[in-house]
């Protein structure tokens, strides 16, 4: 199923790849933090970072995950 980001339309697999998602909140996947939304970010997630949205400015690990994604210097 594909989800569409009401913010700037860009579509995902999933909603947490969406800078308006859609879903249920969840457990952060490095920090182990409870109830986290999309813009959590942690230490141990900062760091992994490697690409930025030239559009709605959301940090990602990989450039499919961003709908203008550009390498962070």
């Amino acid at each position: 199923m594909a989800y569409t980001c009401r913010t700037c339309g860009a579509v995902a697999d999933e909603a947490g790849h969406l800078c308006s998602p859609c879903g249920d909140k969840a457990a952060c996947s490095f920090c182990g933090t409870l109830d986290v939304d999309t813009t959590h970010m942690c230490k141990d997630k900062l760091g992994a970072m490697n690409y930025v949205c030239g559009g709605c400015g959301r940090m990602a690990m990989e450039p499919g995950h961003l709908c203008k994604p550009k390498n962070i210097v």
